[in-house]
């Protein structure tokens, strides 16, 4: 299965929920039709520093253990968001045919790509990162899933995350996603949004009119969710 560390090389931590919203939210998605060949492709999007990560690990455990594909494997210095193409041969094409997908992550220290690693059709697959919701990516998703937090609030919190030594790379950085969004924006098409609230998170429909959305859906986790 495709690796899964930062951009920096650290190690993601396995995450744990006790909330209700997660898990009913997980149930929700079991139970939507396939996208991509067997697979119910779930993209989390969002600004760099969100959140995405956390969410889509939990969501991912809520999900008995689904993969999740972090698209800054397929990212890289050079080209921030330029991986359409690389995603679409390694992922998208096999898995649409039912077959296993082959990644080659990026090592964000080493400033390469690493050897292929294998991953599965399974019946659920996540896929997080800024560009998850991409135009070329949608009509291969089941669910668009956007992180509903303002991109100033979530770029302070990545630099914050990152520290000093990576202040060159989140100037660059900035630029590259507001230039990406502006010409490819996600969260238009999003079928629900994903608020972090002190006691978990909040699900509530998003913008997008697909066929098949949610008119309704307002869930949290706490003992003042709305139900």
């Amino acid at each position: 299965m495709c690796r899964a560390y930062t951009d920096y090389g650290k190690r993601r931590a396995p995450h744990h929920t006790s909330g209700s919203t997660i898990h009913d939210l997980a149930a929700r998605l079991r139970g939507l039709p396939p996208s991509l060949g067997p697979v119910r492709l779930i993209a989390v999007d969002g600004h760099a520093g969100s959140g995405k990560s956390t969410f889509a690990g939990r969501l991912a455990a809520a999900l008995g253990g689904a993969p999740v594909l972090h698209l800054d494997d397929f990212a890289s210095h050079e080209r921030l968001f330029e991986w359409t193409e690389r995603l679409t041969a390694q992922v998208i094409d096999p898995l649409s045919r039912g077959e296993s997908a082959h990644c080659t992550p990026y090592d964000w220290r080493a400033r390469t790509f690493g050897p292929p690693r294998p991953l599965p059709p399974a019946p659920v697959i996540v896929v997080e990162g800024v560009g998850a919701g991409r135009r070329a990516l949608r009509p291969h998703l089941a669910h668009l899933l956007w992180m509903e937090l303002p991109r100033e609030e979530s770029w302070a919190r990545g630099r914050l995350r990152d520290g000093e030594e990576q202040r060159e790379f989140w100037a660059r950085w900035v630029e590259a996603e507001h230039a990406h969004f502006a010409a490819d924006p996600s969260r238009p098409h999003a079928d629900l949004l994903v608020h972090q609230t002190p006691g978990g998170y909040e699900v509530l429909p998003g913008p997008s009119d697909r066929p098949g959305a949610d008119p309704v859906i307002t869930h949290g986790d706490g003992p003042s969710a709305v139900r």
